[in-house]
């Protein structure tokens, strides 16, 4: 396989393509490009070459050509990506968010073992449930964080439109 630095015309940004596609995309402004007319800064069969003559590029670019030059090895930069910049709960804590709650959703998730929306819990709910009760899907959905006003909401809805059926005190998703 071979590898390109290539550089966008409009917005002069860089990135590396696989292969020889008939067009590639600009990551940054979305603009395609006809891959024959894209300027080749390196073509490579090495794909770890290509990203560190970018990251040259775009160290070089940016004023910190010396400083890229004294890296031992391309790959150590992931060393110092990993104390760079903030936290996910610092980002979060200073964009006004609650942590703590994000927190708790997350364990919730983890511990249901899957994250459904509102809609699917109570679809999921009338296909995996053997003619559940009102009361079952209620249950279900509840244990996705669904509150059971939207349930009867929900399972009305469904009735009208045809896509369930009622029969005694269950539901069967049609």
């Amino acid at each position: 396989m071979t590898y390109a630095v290539v550089g966008c015309t409009d917005c002069g940004a860089l990135w590396v393509v696989e292969g020889r596609p008939d067009t590639s995309g600009c990551p940054r402004c979305e603009r395609r490009h006809q891959f024959s007319k894209l300027r080749k800064f390196v073509q490579t069969d090495d794909e770890d070459h290509a990203r560190e003559v970018r990251a040259s590029m775009l160290a070089n670019r940016a004023g910190h050509g010396d400083a890229f030059a004294e890296l031992d090895d391309f790959t150590t930069l992931g060393d110092f990506a990993e104390d760079a910049g903030m936290s996910d709960e610092e980002f979060l804590d200073s964009a006004g968010v609650d942590v703590e709650a994000v927190s708790a959703v997350e364990e919730h998730v983890e511990q249901s073992g899957r994250s459904l929306g509102k809609r699917e819990a109570v679809r999921t709910a009338l296909r995996e449930l053997d003619e559940p009760t009102e009361a079952e899907v209620k249950a279900f959905a509840a244990e996705h964080g669904v509150d059971g006003d939207y349930v009867e909401r929900a399972l009305d809805k469904l009735r009208r439109a045809g896509d369930v059926t009622e029969s005694g005190d269950g539901y069967r998703l049609l």
